[in-house]
């Protein structure tokens, strides 16, 4: 029997119940869950939760990870900084599919004041099970590694 993925997921305050409850979708499907914070509603700060997720992203740690704050957008600044992590703010499930698809994203970053719990289920349901196409969509993600090299 093949081990489990283990997929990280962290969320600052913003995403902390959205969070809690992907987690138990996640064990649901079958996947081993890191929890990487938040712990609480508590005012926190989104770089706290992101770089640890996206260090194991970057180092192979873990194939692909989960970031939830209020717009998504801070933690994928944050993400997106690290060498190897495509990190998709995704607020639909076609995005998702896409961001997959086309752009081999592995972060999937939930704007959690912008769409529903019913909504980010199916969204993270999405995004796992979609695969990556390759084809001229490989050359495209490839450039974005050769590319940030460049001044």
């Amino acid at each position: 029997m093949a081990p489990r993925e283990r997929i990280p997921i962290a969320a600052d305050h913003a995403g902390y119940e959205m969070k809690e409850k992907l987690e138990r979708v996640l064990e649901e499907l079958g996947y081993d869950v890191e929890d990487l914070g938040a712990n609480s509603t508590d005012s926190s700060d989104y770089p706290d939760f992101a770089h640890p997720l996206a260090k194991e992203i970057s180092s192979g740690e873990a194939k692909r990870g989960v970031l939830l704050c209020g717009t998504g957008l801070g933690m994928s600044y944050v993400a997106n900084r690290y060498p190897g992590v495509r990190a998709a703010v995704v607020w639909s499930r076609d995005v998702a599919e896409l961001s997959r698809r086309h752009n081999d994203a592995n972060v999937l970053v939930l704007p959690s004041r912008c769409i529903s719990d019913d909504e980010s289920v199916a969204i993270l349901k999405a995004f796992l099970d979609t695969p990556f196409e390759g084809g001229r969509h490989e050359r495209r993600v490839a450039k974005i590694e050769r590319d940030a090299e460049m001044p």
